[in-house]
């Protein structure tokens, strides 16, 4: 299981291992999971996830200064 990190802020309710339903962010479910969320959604809705994805990269690069 992908470790919990909270990163982009994009919060998917989710019902863990033991059942419980938490929220966790999209990049923090794991893949199977991410497969069922976007199995419906329409390109909008995807570009704009891309979009707020890339922008927390390039958050987390300015912050610690990374370089590819």
């Amino acid at each position: 299981m992908k470790e919990k990190r909270n990163l982009s802020g994009v919060y998917v309710r989710f019902k863990n291992p033991d059942g419980i339903m938490e929220n966790r962010c999209f990049e923090d479910l794991p893949k199977d999971n991410q497969d069922v969320f976007l199995k419906d959604k329409d390109i909008e809705f995807m570009k704009r996830l891309v979009y707020i994805l890339s922008d927390t990269l390039n958050d987390i690069g300015d912050q610690f200064e990374l370089y590819g």
